[in-house]
């Protein structure tokens, strides 16, 4: 298989399920909104080490948002229902909260369930938060030092999709980083999903698993190119010296397989060699997607 000149390889990307919420972010212009949004979004590549996994969906518009203010939507990821209740206090009383002229809604309209986080956070205001119900739905008023953070109390969690994803294999460092800009720009234009890596993209792609013990998790070798002589069981071909993932999380796998499909669309070119994906024989999770239904 081939997208242009690019090989494709048949295999599939395994995903897992996860819980997920929809943050709308709104302030009194876009300045203070986005910089809620990447504080808020700040060191949450992967539930290994961060706990969860959160990025910017969409930047909004007024007449995208609750309150008429420019917005962003957040995606945060855990992998059960508590932990994504407490990821959401912490980081939107730390990073939202805090931030000027700010206030924040439940982004999913077809949730699964509800945690509650507006309720948690109102005993900030010490006793001086002002509850309110508009259209059956309770939003709490805390004071802070600018006015009012308006906060909804319960926000929408839904049964997701995580770690779906793909590798690009190239034959120098430059091409394909360019592969994975046109890639991550392409898959950033497909609402309700996140790729939570450093501008998308990741160097230090994982296996499940290690020869040490305490670890859970530790360096995909297989796809090291540096260490391809020396090891029996490389998969990175002689022509590639360089392979860089891509991860998506999505709100569902039509959101994931038509960001993995763009993606690998928007990568396939001129230095790029193959392109692959992540599995571990279906040991890790439920979802399959395979990379020859994704480009036909």
């Amino acid at each position: 298989m081939k997208i242009n000149n690019t090989e494709v390889v048949d295999t599939y990307a395994e995903a897992f399920s996860m819980y997920s919420a929809k943050i709308i972010i709104t302030a009194e212009n876009d300045y203070w909104a986005e910089g809620a949004a990447r504080a808020m979004t700040g060191m949450a590549t992967s539930v290994i080490g961060c706990k969860c996994e959160a990025g910017i969906d969409m930047k909004l518009s007024g007449k995208e948002t609750p309150d008429g203010r420019p917005g962003y939507s957040i995606l945060l990821f855990t992998m059960d229902k508590e932990s994504l209740g407490k990821r959401l206090i912490e980081r939107i009383g730390q990073c939202v909260m805090t931030c000027p002229t700010t206030a924040c809604f439940s982004g999913y309209e077809d949730a699964d369930d509800t945690v509650n986080v507006g309720g948690a956070l109102r005993y900030f205001g010490d006793g001086h938060q002002i509850g309110k119900k508009i259209k059956g739905e309770r939003f709490w008023r805390i004071p802070v030092f600018d006015g009012e953070f308006i906060i909804q109390e319960n926000f929408g969690v839904k049964k997701s999709v995580g770690g779906g994803n793909f590798y690009i294999l190239g034959d120098n460092v430059s091409s394909c980083l360019e592969a994975c800009y046109d890639a991550v720009k392409a898959m950033k234009r497909i609402e309700n999903v996140i790729m939570p890596f450093p501008k998308g993209v990741v160097r230090s792609g994982s296996k499940v698993g290690s020869k040490y013990k305490a670890l859970i998790a530790s360096t995909n070798h297989v796809y090291c190119p540096t260490i391809k002589g020396v090891i029996k069981d490389s998969a990175v071909p002689e022509n590639v010296h360089t392979c860089y993932e891509i991860v998506v999380d999505g709100a569902d796998e039509k959101a994931v397989a038509d960001a993995m499909k763009v993606g690998m669309h928007a990568a396939a070119k001129d230095g790029v060699i193959q392109i692959t994906a992540g599995n571990f024989g279906g040991k890790l999770g439920k979802y399959k997607f395979f990379l020859k239904d994704l480009i036909s």
